[in-house]
């Protein structure tokens, strides 16, 4: 399958979130947490510039999401597109200045940038209105779709709807049930994550990614890792043996480092699987 866009992710997890998306001309950031400095950094490691982005879709209010837009905004002033609800918390955060910025929107709105699509779709997550991200566009001789969904209780119907028949995917990866379980956390705050309202399990992540895979998705980028209650080999091995077989590539996201996210080569479909460190590879 021919490539004419790339994904990568900046970084991920609860650190900070932003994920850098190019398609053709058209170059845009979902999340920008983290720092403004971090963000440049990471976008210059992975040979791309601030000043070459066209938009910032956020996903939700939570620091982890929009730490970087205050300073990043009044540097390199550019459109942000944030459901309504999310866009009151925002503006109690960041200076007058952003506010100028600021595209507000109802929590389903499409965006067209180019002869790029951008259209959100409500997940179901402990924010005031948050949202994943559902990328359409052609490649001349098709039409073709990329899906991003994070910081996400359950796989809702209207995620299914959205991500179902994306080629390429990120998809939340949070925790391994038994270390959340048995890990450093307090009660509530494992009752919170492990809820329907909280993050994805790897379990759950593994479970939907076989029926993306029925559904023509060739790539997955597990994202939202937990550095208390995961373990990026633990996520990678559920994943890719729930989809063992079916022809997809899965690329793991680090919480500090720009992730690209990578396609199968047809020799590599069929091969044995190395066993590795994600993050150290």
């Amino acid at each position: 399958m021919k490539q004419n866009y790339r994904i990568v992710s900046l970084y991920s997890g609860s650190g900070g979130n932003s994920t850098f998306i190019r398609i053709g001309d058209i170059a845009l950031l979902i999340d920008a947490g983290k720092s403004a400095r971090a963000l440049c950094r990471a976008l210059d490691e992975i040979g791309e510039d601030i000043e070459n982005i066209s938009a910032i879709f956020i996903t939700h209010e939570h620091t982890d999401h929009i730490a970087a837009l205050e300073v990043l905004t009044k540097k390199h002033p550019m459109p942000i597109h944030i459901t309504e609800g999310s866009a009151d918390k925002v503006c109690c955060r960041c200076a007058e200045h952003l506010l100028s910025c600021l595209v507000v929107e109802q929590t389903e709105f499409s965006v067209k940038l180019g002869d790029v699509r951008i259209s959100s779709f409500r997940t179901p997550h402990d924010s005031r209105m948050s949202v994943g991200y559902r990328i359409e566009f052609s490649d001349g001789e098709q039409e073709r779709a990329i899906g991003y969904a994070t910081d996400i209780g359950y796989i809702s119907e209207e995620i299914r709807q959205n991500l179902l028949g994306c080629e390429a995917v990120v998809l939340e990866s949070n925790h391994d049930v038994d270390m959340l379980r048995d890990g450093p956390y307090p009660y509530d705050l494992k009752q919170r994550v492990a809820s329907k309202r909280g993050h994805l399990s790897n379990c759950e992540c593994a479970e939907f990614a076989i029926e993306l895979a029925d559904h023509g998705t060739r790539a997955i980028m597990l994202a939202h890792l937990s550095k208390e209650n995961n373990d990026p080999c633990l996520a990678l091995d559920e994943t890719e043996r729930a989809v063992s077989g079916l022809g997809v590539k899965i690329t793991v996201s680090h919480p500090d480092e720009p992730r690209e996210l990578i396609f199968p080569k047809e020799e590599d479909i069929n091969a044995e699987r190395e066993i590795y460190n994600p993050w150290n590879a």
